[in-house]
């Protein structure tokens, strides 16, 4: 299936749209590289640590009811 706005040289709205932003990603599609593996290993919880959230981020997550309740 074919998508002709995706490629469009110019996007038809003022601020792009969701088109404009399809066609930016399909062009940078051939940028993009992916590792051949990604290795990731468990990290010990004694390791973590100089984690600190800002007291406005941790309000906002509060009082969204996604993350709060």
């Amino acid at each position: 299936m074919t998508n002709p706005e995706v490629f469009s040289p110019a996007p038809a709205e003022p601020d792009g749209g969701l088109a404009s932003l399809r066609g930016d990603c399909a062009r940078m599609v051939p940028h993009w590289a992916v590792p051949e593996r990604a290795e990731s290993r468990p990290v010990s919880p004694s390791r973590i640590h100089g984690v600190s959230v800002p007291v406005r981020s941790a309000r906002l997550l509060d009082a969204m009811s996604d993350y709060g309740d």
